[in-house]
């Protein structure tokens, strides 16, 4: 469930750029990208994946991938081509990708416990 934002800042595949305001969302298995952003920084669709709402309902929603920045360490991370009325959001796999989780208490990201098995 999202209770925080944070900014962070995209990037395609061009070099075009945009800083994005994300709802941390730990529900979320992939990051949103809304429309708006997605298009300006030139992302393309590289497959269709179907997502499951939280009220149950099922939609369909491209997917592709970007460079995403933030104060905790960037990476290149899947993300949703969100669509009109869409807004940003921080999945938990952009998470780990980072190594941070969120704390739910304070409301934070900080360094996740690694592990090698």
């Amino acid at each position: 469930m999202g209770i925080t934002y944070i900014e962070g800042l995209v990037k395609g595949p061009s070099g075009k750029q945009e800083n994005v305001r994300f709802l941390v969302d730990s529900g979320a298995t992939y990051s949103l990208l809304p429309m708006a952003v997605w298009e300006m920084i030139e992302l393309k669709p590289k497959r269709e994946m179907s997502f499951t709402l939280a009220d149950g309902t099922t939609i369909e929603r491209s997917v592709s991938e970007a460079f995403i920045s933030f104060p905790q360490g960037e990476a290149h991370t899947p993300v949703i081509l969100g669509e009109k009325g869409d807004e940003a959001l921080l999945g938990v796999v952009t998470l780990e990708i980072l190594g941070v989780v969120f704390n739910p208490f304070n409301r934070t990201l900080q360094p996740m416990h690694m592990l090698l098995c």
